[in-house]
């Protein structure tokens, strides 16, 4: 199950009542109104979903997107970012050492090195959620080279 499965009817649910204080129950009637197709229920299930997974790896946040609520370092880009950064860097430098990797990524992205092993665990534990994410941002990137070599086409002549 992915972050996006809350925003569709789940195949199966464990009827729970749960009762919220005032406050709770307002920021969490805001959270819906400002999240069209989300239901009461569905949004106080993809909260609770996300606050565990926060809970099971400290440094991850939640964020909305166009694409979506994605995982993201809380000081930091996307979990999906620093994963695609990595393997992209594997594939250019096979020889280095995961060290030397962690160090590059590093170096580059100017997020410490223990917030990037902390989006590798995230990933280990949500791998098809984080590559498929990886997935549909190069398919983005593909469709816009294409675009602009149709443009450039164009303009050639």
């Amino acid at each position: 199950m992915t972050l996006n499965d809350y925003n569709g009817v789940m195949a199966k649910r464990a009827a729970t009542s749960v009762r919220f204080d005032d406050d709770v129950a307002r920021r969490l009637a805001a959270f819906v109104a400002a999240n069209p197709g989300l239901s009461l229920s569905s949004a106080a299930n993809l909260l609770f979903y996300e606050g565990l997974r926060m809970n099971e790896h400290p440094g991850i946040v939640f964020r909305p997107g166009v694409t979506g609520r994605r995982a993201g370092l809380a000081a930091g880009p996307d979990v999906w970012e620093i994963v695609r950064a990595l393997k992209l860097s594997k594939e250019a430098e096979p020889e280095f050492s995961a060290d030397e990797l962690l160090a590059l990524i590093a170096g580059i992205s100017g997020v410490h090195v223990a917030l990037i092993k902390g989006a590798v665990r995230y990933w280990a534990s949500y791998r098809e959620e984080i590559d498929a994410e990886v997935a549909a941002a190069e398919a983005a990137e593909e469709a816009a080279e294409e675009d602009w070599r149709r443009g450039q086409r164009l303009l050639a002549g």
